[in-house]
């Protein structure tokens, strides 16, 4: 078909037009048809999608000089190579990458995808789309990235059955892999808020065990404490580098404080950590011979691991740290063996630790087959469990030396009855001497002046001794009183700042229903919430009560009026659960009234109409809150609970009445339906 349209061209010219033009054809269809093999395509069914090496294309610049423009040329375009045919990361740091990254989007629902590269410590990254360029990395302000977030975060404007083709150009100063993902817009939204909350408790609870431990050290002045509390801090200041925090909100506009920071960080980490290790093994004294030659080799490993982070860059620099944290795990294991038992506990800790070094050494090497969500932050869960760990392991630590010391006191009391039998002994001998005493007249005065002597020696010995021990058992007493009272004062706190958190910000149904658990929880907590000034009785005034039928209601002593726990409160006569009443109003009341009642009857599980005539009460009563002279904008939800009518409207509830007429808001139609 194509030849029969050039008659007027020889044959030979013809024929080269006529494949110029099939040519054409076949890359028209591979662009606008269906996608190539190595293309990444978007569907409708999926939310996201790793980037694996058989997806993109590596090109690499040794020299720096490439611009998208040349790389785009044919010459340079075909010594683009595809990434599971190559090292699958930047094996030459300093060097630049090219990462050409196909994408063919046959997802028909019009969803924004975006690609999110997970590893924050690549210093200079620029992305080139259809819409332009971006550019960012660890050596950019963080303020300058589009997205404010941890890790590098770039939308891939897609059109609907196109293939869009997209440039990365990357550079670090040390080891990394291409490891990205794609993922929708709305998938990004919920997993934002997973990861930093997950990210939040996991600082919260290397913040817990620093502060439990410092007022540790402050009551028992053990320097173990003290130890720990820097290890502890340096965990966080790596975590705070590795994850890409430290860098969004403590230093955002610093980007060299963050790469001394990321260089740093795991030096602290192993000099603070072999401090504290080898006092906790007491290496010092178990191992007298070895422990110097470990203290030497960590010391010899801190100065080169600086060495390379400053001038060598070699990008090699975590495999230094194998040979001192390999001593420091023989020495745990020479101290168990010499019959410390807390070592045990430091040894499962290191173990956990070391299994999640293993998945990032091999992410660092390009080694994707392992990686999973939950290998990447599997560091921060096995840091988690070592601090538990080893703060476990102080506390059986502190319970030996206790036990070694009430063995001493037990042996110290069995010597001091073989020294009170041998009194028995010697007065026995005294009235024997005082029998014989006119046979043995000077011979036995100066023997009785000599054991005299010797028995008040030992009284003398066995006082002070005496006195040393009650002065012994009182600092027992004492450190067992400060232990309780801290144990005590920490189930507090903890208990402050779960029930806090209520009255602070939003939390979900679940969280909710745990400080709430069931009816009787609400009834408690909203009879404490109406009688916390004291007991009135609304038709006679008297203020003396006794409990009645009802749970956690209340009757008048003189005229037996019974008022319910619900009563005059915002679930009086509410037909549904308790707490899902209670975490009603609290939703209403953070969201200002503006709550969707389709998504509230969705995640109570309640119809529509039902929501919307809870919510329409629920926020006449906050408008009542807001219009009273003691309102205050930065006070709690509770205070909408009893917010429900005036004194006059109370007044007209305990008068009978014959005929009542009930006037309620219209609800709209569609809620009437449903």
């Amino acid at each position: 078909m194509i030849t029969s349209l050039l008659p007027r061209l020889p044959s030979g010219p013809r024929l080269c037009v006529a494949w110029a033009c099939w040519l054409l054809l076949g890359l028209a269809r591979t662009s606008y048809g269906a996608p190539a093999s190595d293309t990444l395509c978007t569907r409708a069914a999926v939310e996201d999608i790793v980037v694996t090496p058989s997806f993109y294309s590596v090109l690499e610049d040794p020299t720096g000089t490439l611009t998208l423009a040349d790389v785009q040329r044919p010459a340079n375009a075909r010594r683009f190579v595809l990434g599971a045919r190559t090292a699958s990361s930047m094996q030459h740091v300093g060097a630049v990458y090219w990462v050409r990254l196909p994408v063919s989007n046959q997802d028909s629902t019009g969803r924004h995808w975006y690609l999110e590269l997970f590893d924050s410590h690549i210093n200079d990254i620029t992305f080139y789309g259809p819409d332009g360029q971006w550019h960012t990395g660890a050596d950019v302000p963080f303020n300058n990235r589009r997205f404010r977030y941890k890790n590098y975060l770039f939308r891939l404007p897609l059109m609907p059955s196109r293939t869009e083709v997209f440039y990365l150009r990357l550079q670090s100063n040390s080891k990394t892999s291409f490891l990205s993902q794609l993922r929708t817009e709305e998938l990004l939204d919920g997993y934002f808020q997973t990861v930093y909350g997950l990210l939040g408790s996991f600082y919260g609870v290397l913040l817990i065990m620093v502060v439990y431990n410092l007022f540790i050290y402050l009551l028992t002045q053990d320097q173990n404490h003290l130890r720990y509390v820097l290890y502890v801090l340096s965990c966080g200041l790596l975590f705070l580098s590795e994850d890409g925090l430290g860098f969004q909100y403590i230093w955002p506009e610093l980007p060299w404080l963050n790469q001394a920071v990321i260089a740093g960080a795991p030096i602290l980490l192993l000099l603070t950590f072999s401090y504290y290790a080898r006092y906790f093994l007491d290496a010092p004294q178990r191992l007298p011979r070895f422990d110097p030659a470990v203290r030497a080799v960590v010391l010899g490993s801190a100065v080169l691991l600086l060495v390379d982070a400053v001038w060598v860059r070699s990008g090699l620099g975590f495999w230094l740290y194998l040979l001192p944290y390999g001593l420091i795990y023989y020495e745990a294991v020479r101290a168990y063996q010499l019959g410390f038992r807390p070592a045990r506990l430091f040894l499962l800790a290191q173990a956990l630790v070391s299994a999640s070094l293993l998945f990032l050494i091999l992410r660092k090497l390009g080694i994707d087959a392992l990686t999973t969500t939950f290998t990447v932050y599997s560091l921060n869960m096995a840091f988690v469990a070592e601090v538990v760990v080893l703060s476990y392991a102080l506390g059986e630590k502190i319970k030996a030396i206790k036990d070694d010391t009430i063995e001493a006191q037990k042996q110290l009391v069995e010597q001091l009855r073989s020294k009170q039998v041998d009194q028995g002994l010697l007065v026995e001998q005294l009235h024997q001497n005082e029998i014989l005493k006119d046979q043995l007249n000077f011979e036995l005065e100066a023997l009785v002046v000599q054991r005299t002597q010797e028995i008040k020696h030992k009284s003398e010995t066995i006082a002070a001794q005496n006195r040393g021990l009650l002065e012994a058992n009182g600092l027992l007493a004492l450190q067992s009183a400060a232990i309780a009272k801290l144990n005590t004062d920490l189930q507090v706190d903890l208990h402050n700042a779960q029930a806090a958190r209520v009255t602070a910000q939003e939390m979900n149904f679940g969280e909710f229903s745990q400080i709430y658990p069931d009816k009787d929880a609400c009834l408690v907590y909203l009879a404490n919430l109406k009688w916390a000034a004291g007991y009135q009785c609304r038709k006679c005034g008297h203020g003396k009560y006794c409990e009645g039928r009802e749970l956690h209601s209340r009757r008048c002593t003189r005229c037996r009026y019974v008022e319910s726990a619900t009563a005059y409160t915002l679930l009086q006569k509410c037909k549904f659960s308790a707490v899902k009443a209670l975490y009603a109003v609290f939703l209403l009341h953070t969201h200002k009234g503006q709550y969707a009642t389709s998504q509230m009857s969705q995640l109570l599980d309640l119809r529509q109409a039902t929501c919307w005539s809870f919510s329409q009460k629920t926020i006449d009563a906050i408008k009542r809150r807001s219009a009273e002279a003691d309102y205050n904008e930065q006070e709690d939800w509770t205070h909408v609970l009893l917010a429900t009518a005036s004194e006059h409207d109370d007044s007209v509830a305990l008068q009978p009445v014959a005929t009542t007429a009930t006037v309620k808001k219209k609800a709209p139609p569609d809620m009437e339906r449903a």
